[in-house]
C-alpha cells in the first residue's frame, strides 16, 4: 500500500510522527572514555522531528572499540549519558533507538584494552587504514575468534541492550552491516571459517541470529531492528553473491517480527547500485527502511510505489535539524560541510541553522540563512 513520508507510521506501539528516521551517522564527540557530551545531548535532540533517531553505531564492549571519541553502551557511566540524550529526545517529542556495534577486524590495537589485536571470522587482513587518536594506520591482520569465544561476543551484545533499557532508549538496531563483526561473519569474502559459523550461508548467518536471540531475551521483539549492507565494499568488504545470499538472511529474518530491517540498498563508497532491491524487501515482511543517498523525491516515489515502509537520510538531517520540516514546506536546506563531519566542536555539529528567523534553541539563537 502506498504511503506518503509525512504519514505517521506504527512501530509496534509507538507511533512515529513521520516517515522520516535519521540514518545512524558516527561523528567522534564523545569523550575518550566512550561517555556522551553535552553537545551530544543537543545534536540529537535537535533532530527529534524525524520519526525515527538511529543513534550513530555505539560498541558494546570495549573490545568492540573500532574508532576514536566514540559512544559506548556498556557501563554505568555511558548509559547514564545516553540517558540524557533519550530524555532530550523524548521531550521533544521524538523516538530514539541505540545501534548496537562491534568493529572487529577493522579496529586498531591502539584502540582496544592491552593493545590487543583485533579479531574476526578468520585471520584476513582488510585492505585500508584505521583511524586512530595517532592518525591513519594500516588496518593489521585480525586474530580468527575461537568457536568457543563466539558466546562471550554474543554476551556482549546482549549486556549492551541491557544498558540501553537502563539509558531510556525505545529500542536497539543491531549493526550488521558495514564491515563490523556480524557482516565480517555474514559475507565469504571475510568469513573462510570451516566449523558451524562458516562455509554455507546458514552457518555464516549463526553469529547474527544468535546475537538476535540474546537481544531479544531483553528487549520485545518488535523494539529490535537490524542493519544489513549487502553490497557496502566500506572496510574492505565483499561477496561472491550478495542477491542470493541477502534475500536468504532477510528471508529468514521474516519470521522473527523485528521492529524493522534496515538496508543500505548499493554501495556507499563506489555509488554502485546493482542489487534488486525490490526482491530483497519483498522476502520480509515486516518494516522495511530503505538508505542510501535519498533525497525528498526519490524518497516519496519510494514510499508511493510500496518498496519502502521508511526511509533514513543522513547528510540532510546532519545539516538540517529541521529536515522535517524543510521538506514538507519545499525549503531550501543548510549545504554539510564535510570538514567537520567526524570529530571537533559544535561547529558543523550543533551550530547548522533551523530555517526560522531567530528561533531560539537550547539557549542560541539561531538566524535565518
Amino acid at each position: 500500500m502506498s504511503a506518503d513520508l509525512f504519514e505517521p507510521f506504527q512501530l509496534d506501539n509507538l507511533t512515529l510522527a513521520n516517515r522520516m528516521v535519521m540514518a545512524p551517522m558516527t561523528r567522534n564527540r564523545a569523550d575518550k572514555n566512550g561517555v556522551v557530551s553535552p553537545m551530544m545531548v543537543i545534536y540529537y535532540q535537535q533532530r527529534a522531528g524525524a520519526g525515527l533517531v538511529i543513534t550513530e553505531s555505539t560498541p558494546v564492549s570495549p573490545e568492540g572499540v573500532g574508532y576514536p571519541f566514540t559512544p559506548g553502551i556498556y557501563n554505568d557511566a555511558q548509559a547514564a549519558s545516553w540517558l540524557r540524550v533519550s530524555d532530550a529526545v523524548h521531550s521533544a517529542g521524538g523516538h530514539v533507538f541505540v545501534q548496537l556495534q562491534y568493529c572487529g577486524r577493522i579496529s586498531h590495537p591502539s584502540l582496544l584494552p592491552n593493545n590487543t589485536t583485533p579479531v574476526g571470522p578468520s585471520a584476513l587482513r582488510p585492505a585500508g587504514q584505521a583511524v586512530t587518536y595517532a592518525g591513519m594506520q594500516d588496518f593489521v591482520t585480525p586474530r580468527a575468534l575461537e568457536t568457543s569465544e563466539i558466546p562471550g561476543i554474543v554476551a556482549q551484545f546482549q549486556r549492551g541492550a541491557e544498558m540501553a533499557k537502563r539509558a531510556g532508549f525505545d529500542g536497539v538496531e543491531v549493526h550488521g552491516g558495514n564491515g563490523y563483526i556480524i557482516d565480517q561473519f555474514l559475507r565469504d569474502g571475510s568469513n573462510h571459517r570451516t566449523d558451524a559459523y562458516g562455509g554455507s550461508v546458514q552457518n555464516r548467518m549463526l553469529l547474527l541470529v544468535e546475537i538476535l536471540d540474546a537481544v531479544c531475551e531483553v528487549w520485545p521483539t518488535r523494539r529490535v531492528g537490524v542493519r544489513l549492507t549487502p553490497e557496502n565494499s566500506f572496510n574492505s568488504m565483499s561477496d561472491s553473491n550478495p542477491q542470493a545470499h541477502f534475500e536468504y538472511f532477510v528471508e529468514q529474518l521474516s519470521p522473527r517480527g523485528l521492529a524493522y530491517v534496515h538496508v543500505l540498498e548499493g554501495d556507499m563508497m563506489t555509488k554502485v547500485n546493482a542489487l534488486d532491491y525490490r526482491s530483497l524487501r519483498s522476502k520480509f515482511s515486516g518494516p522495511y527502511v530503505a538508505n542510501n543517498g535519498y533525497n525528498l523525491v526519490r524518497a516519496q516515489a519510494t514510499l508511493r510505489r510500496d518498496a519502502a515502509d521508511l526511509v533514513a537520510f543522513g547528510i540532510p538531517f546532519l545539516a538540517n535539524p529541521d529536515l522535517v520540516r524543510r521538506y514538507r514546506d519545499n525549503l531550501p536546506l543548510n549545504a554539510a560541510d564535510p570538514s567537520t563531519f567526524y570529530g571537533g566542536s559544535e561547529a558543523g555539529y550543533t551550530d547548522y541553522p533551523f530555517y526560522h528567523a531567530e528561533e531560539t534553541y537550547a539557549g542560541s539563537v539561531l538566524h535565518e540563512r
